[in-house]
């Protein structure tokens, strides 16, 4: 099947895709504030340069796009028209080297949790679980 985009707008496409201050993550940032929690964006010096650090704790939040880390959701189990075979494995590679660095960081002693985008839409539900695996904020207000 052929893209409906021109290549032209497919790659300006492309170019918008961040990999950090994603809306997903922006979200997240905002809530886990409000709620008192300190950390650190993106640390590339741990693997996988987790999105949210708590260093203290010892623990980190991966904030993962439903499509590009093949979540079982219905965002995540879409299948693209065009190029099909390109993007099950540059996906499968994405969810291996997720495990990967998943290993690499509990092996150093780290606790890990992955937030994933469509979770985010109901945001009050899942911060309950988020502050149970943070534990207590240091300071509230």
């Amino acid at each position: 099947m052929v893209d409906v985009l021109s290549k032209k707008q497919r790659e300006l496409n492309m170019r918008r895709i961040r990999s950090k201050d994603t809306k997903p993550e922006l979200i997240l940032r905002r809530a886990l504030h409000a709620d008192g929690y300190r950390y650190t964006k993106n640390v590339s010096s741990l693997p996988g340069s987790p999105d949210i650090v708590f260093s203290r704790r010892k623990k980190v939040i991966f904030v993962n796009g439903c499509f590009w880390h093949s979540h079982e959701c219905v965002w995540g189990q879409v299948v693209p028209a065009t190029n099909a075979t390109f993007w099950s494995e540059k996906r499968q590679a994405t969810v291996e080297r997720d495990a990967r660095k998943r290993d690499d960081l509990q092996a150093k002693g780290w606790r890990v949790a992955t937030v994933w985008e469509c979770e985010l839409r109901r945001i009050s539900e899942i911060l309950p679980e988020i502050r149970k695996f943070l534990g207590p904020a240091r300071c509230q207000g």
